[in-house]
């Protein structure tokens, strides 16, 4: 039998439901297992990382949502996380890491053997957790690295750390999907992350949506896009006060020498249900199903 998916949102976990999970993932019979949002013991979370630890079917798992809540929790998971090593997608999107959680779970991340797809969205990170997952975005002829990472919302990171990130970019061996939106970045940081685009061989998604950018930027990625060579072929740039002809140009810029089957091209209008206001221009390719895209936020 093909393993299955098991997907909970927003409820209350009994401890025999838990049990049901926990034998499930034991007789490894589960490869997507989500529990977003739901409330569970500290008992039954440790349980649940354990049969983790012992699935070897499972590749996708998702806690967002506040799951991994303390620091006792995030032991659990780092626990897990060593033995297991099947797991390739990890979603902890709006857990309320720290980054002293990121200190905890950093060796398990780097070195687990197949995970490629991680989601620390709104997890309160600063500099210190940032600078541990730069060390997962190793450089060309390293050991193989994180092909998508979601960064979304966390505004406790600083110009230099952002700084540092692009810097990893920039050697990065693997990362195909950057997701940054949310954050503070501004024309400054952008302009850094435009040179990390332009130097990384294999980076083909950004997503820099709501993350106060001007005109300034957009210029910089017209320029970089017109007359550079770059793997990119996603840029988002929404919720942003950028001029709707320059988001255009870049949309040219980037369909430009592509087939018609290989990206699609859609333009979004800002506010609701209404022809004011500028356009947003959002890039979509044919890149296939992305990891991320894979089990419900």
């Amino acid at each position: 039998m093909l393993p299955a998916s098991i997907q909970i949102t927003g409820e209350m976990l009994s401890p025999a439901e838990v049990q049901d999970i926990c034998e499930s993932l034991k007789e490894d019979s589960v490869r997507l297992l989500s529990v977003r949002g739901c409330q569970l013991s500290d008992r039954d979370f440790g349980r649940i990382c354990r049969s983790v630890a012992e699935s070897r079917s499972l590749s996708q798992l998702n806690l967002n949502l506040g799951i991994v809540s303390s620091i006792s929790r995030t032991r659990h998971l780092a626990d897990a996380l060593k033995t297991n090593r099947s797991l390739q997608t990890l979603f902890l999107h709006g857990s309320p890491l720290l980054d002293a959680g990121l200190v905890t779970l950093n060796t398990a991340l780097s070195t687990h053997p197949a995970l490629v797809c991680l989601d620390l969205g709104d997890c309160m990170l600063g500099d210190e957790a940032l600078g541990l997952i730069c060390g997962m975005l190793p450089p060309d002829g390293a050991k193989s690295g994180l092909r998508e990472l979601t960064l979304s919302a966390n505004p406790g990171i600083s110009s230099k750390g952002w700084a540092r990130l692009s810097i990893a970019v920039a050697h990065s061996s693997q990362l195909r999907v950057l997701n940054l939106d949310y954050n503070p970045l501004g024309d400054q940081i952008a302009g850094m992350l435009a040179v990390a685009v332009a130097s990384s061989r294999t980076l083909e998604v950004l997503d820099l949506e709501g993350t106060g950018l001007t005109n300034q930027s957009a210029q910089v990625f017209l320029d970089m896009v017109e007359n550079y060579p770059t793997s990119l072929r996603v840029l988002v740039l929404a919720e942003n006060n950028i001029n709707p002809e320059l988001q255009q140009q870049i949309c040219d810029l980037l369909s430009e020498g592509e087939d018609d089957d290989d990206r699609e091209v859609v333009h979004h209008q800002a506010g609701p249900a209404s022809n004011s206001g500028p356009q947003m221009v959002l890039l979509t390719s044919g890149l296939g199903e992305s990891l991320l895209a894979e089990t419900e936020m």
